[in-house]
Formats: structure tokens, C-alpha cells, sequence
């Protein structure tokens, strides 16, 4: 496409389903860094360059110098979730940022309170929500749900929104005859099928509001073939699924390297240990295996197996996730590796991540919702496969997702400089 992306113009809304740990960090970390209060650190939009080609040779620009994305001082938040916390209390609650960051900002996210959240419970078993909407079906829900969009947008006098999933994992799920087409869609909300999943019924809701989408859980959600069509015919970019943030970052970062230098594997053992929320979602099994579906899938993808199998042909991968409350966000992941090189002597690998949940997470909803907005003023709909460098399982729009961290950055850079010369 050729033509001009329209400009990055008045207020951009970005609504966050779940006003939890992640959506309260990235909330105060836009606040702070717009305040001069801290530093944007992790975040592309504010703080990647781009390598350009221009007349005076190769340069690299910061990105947000060269494409247009919306400003800092042109967001406004809002969101969605099942607890009436306004967000200076959850976030107090969270205990991810310093009393004296929050103190900062304090009038700002005192001011943000949650619009009342969809909860059906199947979908979430270890949470009970207390600040809920009830409707007669989960099509009057959507309703609901849209008219809080349409809200929202008018209040804050947005020209633009963009909606980025921040709220629990839930059951695993598979994509059924409901999630074929926008019709059959349509009709399982008309009479509640128990197929139709909080998460769909937020996405549904905001496609049909032409409200682009990112899906930062292993949820099924906006990965499914009737809501690609609704975003196709709402001319709405989508992107999904499962933030990359920590131990899986690391698996796309190191299998590459196993794979250039020909080292072979014998087994991957991932085990993790989270207090907030999401590790207490997490301890209800059917919610893991939701998890551990997105995090098993990389290294087979990347690795190649069926073209490598001497090195790659036969290896163990084992995952798992424990809830321990006193760790809070501050999850911790080890992983063991058994590896082995020339004439096949063992080896080992041993990585103990002490990461930050949120503090890991908020930088992408951040870029997420920017790159977004962009891809709607640019004119793209559908799966975003260029945004796959943000995620465990990458929505495509045919074939295999790519899950090789240098490739997916490459493919970012690749649409990113496209942009720049549109914009």
C-alpha cells in the first residue's frame, strides 16, 4: 500500500481488559515516563531505532522519529475488570511499583475506576468477581460491552481506541463449529453456548466497534476463523497471543543459537514460581495447560526437528508453573538444559530468571496499542503477523507462526520501515 497512513491526530483511548497488576504498571509507567518521572525502559515505541537507507547512508533513527505513532501526551486509559479497586488501589495492591512512584501520579490513577467486567466464572475458576455485569445472554453482554466503548470514547472525546487483553488466563479451549463463521458466532451468543468465553465476548464487542485487538493471554480469543472475518470486514487489525515476557523470551533467544551452532538437545526442563493473580489462575490445571500450550510449542518450531533429526529429533520438554504466594510479581524461572556437541559429548545449560511479571509485561501493552493504532491508520486489517516478536503463539494469516526472536524482529523492522516511508 502506498498511500499516506493518516495521522496520529487528537486522543488515542486504550482500554485494557483486566485492571490488574499489568494494566495498572503500564497505566503509572505511561504516567510517570510522560512526567519526566522515569525512563521508558523495554519499550520499542520509545526507545528502538530504526535502520534506514537514505542519502547520506545507513542511520538509525528512534522509531518513533520516523513513523507516526501517537505521543505519550495523547493517551487516555480505561478498562474493564471484575474487582472495583480503582487503579491506585490495585495497583497498591500488586505491590509492583514503589509508594513513591505511585505518590507521583496518585490523582491520575485514583481517577481511573474499572467499568464493570464480563464474568461467566467456568472460564476463570480460582477468581470470584464481585464487580460484574448480568444480561439475559451473552449477545445482550456484547451489547453491554460496546456500549461501554462507545462511552468511553465519547467521555474522554478519543478520536481512536485500541484494546489490549491484560486479564486472566483462562480453561483451555479449541476452536468448535461455533468459531467458524461470523454467523454461527452470532448465533451461539444469541443463546449463551458455553463455547463463548469472557475473552471472546470483550474482543467480539470491540471488533464490531472497529477497535483493534492484541490478545495478551493464551486465551482463545481474536484467534479464531469468525473473528479474523469480523476484523477483515470491520477493516480491524488484530494480534495474539500470549505475551512473550519471560522464560519463553529466553527459549527464542537460545534455541537460535543451539540451531546456528549446530548443538544438539537432549531435554528442556522450565519450572516457574509466581505469587500475584496469574499464579493463582494458573494453579487451576485447566487454565496451565492453556499456558503450557503456548509455551511448548516454540522450540520444535524453531529447531526443526524433522530437518535436524540427529540433534533435535528426540528431546524432552517439560514445563511447570507453581503458585507461591510470597514471591508476588516477582516470578522466578530456571531452566536445565541437557545439550550436547562434538561427537556427542553432554553438556548443560542452567538460567535462573528472577524477572518482574509486570514490570516485563507493561512495555509491550504499551508498544502494542501504538503499533496497533499505526496498523489501523495505515489501512491493515486482520492478523498482524508482523507483530509476532511480542508473542509465545503468533497469529498468522496461513502456515506456520515463526517463534525465532531475530527473525520475528527482522519481519518487525521489515513492516516498520514500510511505514516510515508511507508516513
Amino acid at each position: 500500500m502506498s498511500t499516506p497512513i493518516a495521522p496520529a491526530s487528537g486522543k488515542l483511548g486504550i482500554l485494557l481488559p483486566g485492571m490488574g497488576a499489568v494494566a495498572t504498571t503500564t497505566i503509572a509507567g505511561a504516567l510517570l515516563v510522560r512526567g519526566g518521572h522515569a525512563a521508558p525502559v523495554g519499550s520499542l515505541t520509545q526507545m528502538g531505532r530504526l535502520a534506514l537507507d537514505d542519502d547520506r547512508g545507513a542511520t538509525r533513527p528512534l522509531l518513533r522519529e520516523v513513523v507516526p505513532l501517537a505521543s505519550l501526551d495523547q493517551l487516555r486509559f480505561g478498562g474493564w475488570d471484575i474487582f472495583p479497586e480503582d487503579a491506585h488501589e490495585a495497583a497498591t495492591s500488586a505491590g509492583v511499583l514503589d509508594g513513591r512512584d505511585l505518590a507521583r501520579i496518585r490523582g491520575e490513577m485514583l481517577s481511573l475506576k474499572p467499568m464493570k467486567g464480563v464474568f461467566y466464572p467456568g472460564y476463570v475458576r480460582r477468581l470470584h468477581g464481585t464487580h460484574v455485569k448480568t444480561a439475559p445472554s451473552k449477545a445482550a453482554m456484547v451489547e453491554q460491552v460496546r456500549d461501554d466503548i462507545r462511552r468511553f470514547k465519547a467521555e474522554q472525546g478519543c478520536e481512536r481506541l485500541v484494546a489490549v487483553w491484560c486479564a486472566s488466563t483462562e480453561v483451555l479451549q479449541s476452536p468448535s463449529a461455533t468459531h467458524a463463521t461470523v454467523h454461527s458466532f452470532e448465533k451461539a451468543l444469541a443463546e449463551s453456548s458455553a463455547d463463548v468465553s469472557n475473552a471472546q465476548i470483550y474482543a467480539w464487542a470491540c471488533l464490531q466497534e472497529g477497535v483493534p485487538f492484541a490478545n495478551g493471554s493464551p486465551n482463545l480469543c481474536v484467534d479464531f476463523p469468525a473473528a479474523v472475518e469480523l476484523a477483515r470486514l470491520r477493516g480491524v487489525p488484530v494480534a495474539g497471543k500470549d505475551f512473550k515476557t519471560g522464560q519463553t523470551l529466553l527459549k527464542t533467544a537460545i534455541a537460535p543459537m543451539l540451531k546456528a551452532r549446530l548443538l544438539g538437545l537432549r531435554g528442556w526442563y522450565s519450572t516457574n514460581i509466581l505469587g500475584n493473580r496469574d499464579g493463582e489462575v494458573l494453579d487451576d490445571p485447566d487454565s496451565f495447560r492453556a499456558k503450557e500450550a503456548t509455551k511448548l510449542g516454540v522450540l520444535e518450531q524453531i529447531l526443526e526437528p524433522a530437518l535436524h533429526g540427529h540433534l533435535y529429533g528426540d528431546f524432552v520438554h517439560k514445563i511447570r508453573i507453581d503458585y507461591h504466594p510470597p514471591r508476588g510479581d516477582a516470578k522466578e524461572a530456571w531452566d536445565s538444559i541437557d545439550l550436547f556437541g562434538w561427537l556427542g559429548y553432554p553438556m548443560q545449560l542452567k538460567i535462573d530468571f528472577q524477572g518482574r511479571d509486570s514490570i516485563l509485561a507493561a512495555p509491550l501493552v504499551l508498544d502494542l496499542a501504538l503499533l496497533l493504532d499505526l496498523a489501523r491508520r495505515a489501512g491493515r486489517s486482520g492478523p498482524q503477523e508482523w507483530l509476532s516478536f511480542f508473542f509465545k503463539s503468533p497469529m498468522v494469516t496461513a502456515g506456520a507462526h515463526e517463534n525465532d526472536l531475530f527473525v520475528q524482529r527482522r519481519m518487525l523492522e521489515g513492516v516498520l520501515r514500510a511505514l516510515a516511508e508511507r508516513g
